[in-house]
Formats: C-alpha cells, structure tokens, sequence
C-alpha cells in the first residue's frame, strides 16, 4: 500500500531537529492543516495533554463521527483509527505508528470468526470495539465497555447472542444480564496479567484502598473490586468516591487523568504477574510517542485505509451502536 520509503518501520523513523519544539510545531500544524488530534486514555501522558479529545473507546467514536476537520490523528491503535476511518471516510486519518494493532484484536481472525458464526446461524452478533473492520462487518452491532451491558440488554430476552471477542467482558455481561450468549475465546493481553496474590500484597500495605477494575480483567481479579466499570466510569468514580487511595487494575496510562482531576489521592497501579516496573502498559498503545506524532502530522503519513469492499458492511454495525447509544443517552 505504502511504497514511501519513510514507512518501511511503520512509521516515520526521523530525527526531529534540535531547534524545533515538537509541542509548538505539532499546535502549528493542526491549525494550518486543520487537524483534529483524538487521544485515548492509555497513551502517554504527554500524548494526552497535547490531544483535542481524550477519551475512552465510545467517546473517541463519537468525536470521529462528528468531527468538522479535514484530518483526523488518532493517537491509539489501528482498530481505533480505522473506526475513525470508517465513521469519516472523507477525512484522512492518521496513526502514529502502523504497529499500534491490539492483542485482543488480533485473538478474532475473521476467517476463523466466519467459520464459528456457521454453527450458530440464529444468532445475532455483538463484537467489542476492539476488532478489525473485517469482524465488525460481521458483526450485527458495536459495544464497547460503557455500553456494553445496556446494548444487550436492548434485545429480546429471547435473543441468542454471540459475543466477541473478548471472553472475560462477555463473561462479566452474562453474569448481569443473565442472557443466552455464546461467547468468543479471546482477551487482552494487559486485562489478562494482573497477578491477584500481588494485588492482596498491596492491599495489605494499603489498606483503605480501594480495588478499581475494568470488565476485561480475569474473573478472580473482578471479585476483588470495589467497583468495575469501563475507563472512562473507574475515572469518574474515583473523582466522585470518598477513598483517598486507589489500586488501579486497568492500563496504567488512565491514571495520568486521575492525578489530574483528583491531585490530592494516591493512585497505585495494579501490579501484573512480571513486571520490573510494577506496572501494566500495552505495548502497542505505548509505541506512538510525541516524536512520532509530529512526523506524523509533518509528512500526513502513515495514512490508515479501509477497503471500499469492506466500508459499508463494517460501518453499519458502528451506526447501530452509535444511534443506539444516543438513544439511551450514553
């Protein structure tokens, strides 16, 4: 797709000039080139700061869809901006970094997908936010974790579900809705590892903390939890809740807006199973950095594409949610 030889990396692999402020230029440019810049929770915090929009996965999809830009860069990973390309696709859309992809995306091929949805023909399909255009043509309807729960709940109680692809969320749902669901083997792999004898040991040093969890963590580390929710619902609880000390079990990089709205309570980052660092990053959302975003938006590349095939199949179901969303006021 590519043949500059700029992307041969992924991204754009040069050295920005000791006489240039990365920050200054990067304002500079989304003013001249009218750039809107959407961030998500678990980029770095310099990433954020420098955002329009700094959201979770529904709220960063709703700015997509309704943005008045000529170009949208998506600092996050590739199903995220290719969602962006999908809801404006008259608007180019950049990625820092092409390796920005996602390990819960990458556990639903569509090929295997395809052939699982054979054996359950009366099914409707609802897939995570965190699939490719492929699964999401696939896909009746897109939830994400804020909604997740009330978008099942807007079906029949007779409906059959699947659900994908992420096991533990699928999971989490049918234990609160108690719906008839079919759900697909997959996960991430930062939900997957926080190691619950490590969390008891820090609760023990901590002991008026309080255990914050997103639904893709594994269910032992769910039972732990004062409260479970969705990036964006753990940062609002924690600016809403009385505890003055936090273990965070969700990416570590969500706790950059926690100091800042509440800069008086401690935020502890869950520690995963091994880690010299104690905390749990995603390797692909840490890859876009403020270097790589200003090459980004200097040379407009790299450029995320989807195939004409595929845009009109795999936005329908985006549509869905998005209406839906409204509809229920999330």
């Amino acid at each position: 797709m590519y043949n500059n030889k700029l992307l041969i990396k992924g991204y754009i692999d040069k050295d920005i000039p000791d006489d240039i402020d990365p920050v200054a230029e990067i304002n500079r440019m989304r003013k001249e080139k009218n750039a809107v810049i959407l961030a998500h929770y678990y980029q770095e915090g310099m990433i954020q700061d420098m955002a329009d929009f700094v959201g979770d996965s529904l709220y960063l999809s709703q700015q997509a869809a309704k943005t008045k830009a000529d170009m949208i860069v998506f600092c996050g990973v590739h199903f995220m901006a290719e969602t962006a390309k999908l809801l404006s696709p008259e608007r180019k859309v950049l990625l820092p970094d092409l390796n920005a992809g996602c390990s819960l995306a990458d556990s639903c091929k569509a090929e295997d997908f395809a052939t699982f949805l054979e054996k359950y023909p009366d099914h409707k399909v609802i897939s995570y936010i965190n699939t490719t255009a492929e699964i999401k043509a696939l896909s009746y309807i897109i939830c994400t974790s804020s909604n997740a729960v009330k978008i099942v709940e807007s079906f029949d109680k007779k409906e059959k579900i699947i659900f994908a692809p992420d096991r533990n969320l699928g999971n989490y749902i049918k234990s609160i809705t108690g719906r008839d669901m079919v759900i697909w083997d997959g996960a991430c792999h930062v939900h997957e590892e926080f190691s619950v004898e490590r969390m008891l040991e820090l609760k023990k040093r901590y002991p008026d903390a309080k255990i914050i969890a997103h639904p893709e963590c594994v269910k032992p580390v769910l039972l732990l939890a004062d409260h479970i929710g969705s990036t964006s619902s753990l940062l609002h609880y924690t600016m809403k809740d009385d505890a003055k000390t936090y273990i965070v079990a969700t990416e570590s990089g969500i706790i950059h807006q926690m100091k800042k709205e509440r800069p008086e309570k401690t935020f502890l980052a869950a520690p995963p199973k091994d880690s010299s660092c104690g905390c749990n990053d995603c390797r692909f959302m840490k890859l876009n950095t403020i270097e790589k975003l200003y090459n980004c938006m200097k040379y407009e590349m790299p450029e995320v594409i989807v195939k004409d095939d595929l845009k009109e199949k795999a936005v329908l179901s985006i549509r869905r949610m998005l209406d839906l969303s409204e509809k229920m006021g999330l």
